[in-house]
C-alpha cells in the first residue's frame, strides 16, 4: 500500500477524488457508506495534513494546435543547483521540476505555444542557466499513459 497511515475509508475517498475531483460529498458518502458531513470532515483533514494538495484542471498540450511539450535533463554543478531551480521555478513555460538521482540532475517539463516559443525558451532560459554541465531535450510526440495522483 502506498499510503501507510491512512485507513481504508480515507484511501477510498482519495481514490474517488483521483477518478473525479469534482465528485460531490454526497456521492462520495454513497460510495463509502458515510454521511456527507463526515466526508467533508475527512477531506478537510486530508487537506490540512497535506495529503491532498490541490484540485486542478489538467490540459493536454498535444490537443492544442501548435503546442510543444518537452522534457529536459539538465546536469548542473552542485553549487548552482539551488539557483537554477529558483530560475526555472519562476518561468511560466516550465510546468514541472524534479530533482533526480545521478549527477545533480534536474528533470524539467516545459510547454510552449509553438516551436518558436520553445526555441526562445531554450535560447533565453536553458542556455543561460549558470553551472550547466550538460543538457538534453526530448520533444513529446504523444501521451500514451499519464497517471494523475497516487495509485492506491
Amino acid at each position: 500500500m502506498y499510503l501507510d497511515g491512512l485507513d481504508e475509508l480515507d484511501q477510498k475517498i482519495i481514490q474517488l477524488l483521483i477518478e473525479n475531483a469534482r465528485i460531490s460529498y454526497s456521492d462520495i458518502g454513497k460510495e463509502t457508506g458515510i454521511s456527507r458531513v463526515a466526508v467533508k470532515a475527512r477531506i478537510q483533514a486530508l487537506e490540512k495534513k497535506g495529503v491532498i494538495e490541490e484540485y486542478t484542471t489538467i490540459i493536454n498540450p498535444q490537443k492544442i494546435s501548435g503546442a510543444v511539450s518537452c522534457y529536459f535533463e539538465i546536469e548542473i554543478k552542485p553549487d548552482h543547483l539551488s539557483q537554477v531551480a529558483d530560475i526555472l521555478l519562476k518561468n511560466d513555460t516550465v510546468t514541472q521540476i524534479y530533482r533526480v538521482t545521478g549527477r545533480d540532475k534536474l528533470h524539467i517539463h516545459a510547454v510552449a505555444s509553438s516551436s518558436d516559443e520553445m526555441e526562445h525558451f531554450l535560447y533565453t532560459v536553458i542556455d543561460t542557466l549558470p553551472g550547466v554541465i550538460s543538457c538534453s531535450c526530448n520533444t513529446i510526440l504523444s501521451r500514451i499513459k499519464d497517471i494523475k495522483g497516487l495509485r492506491l
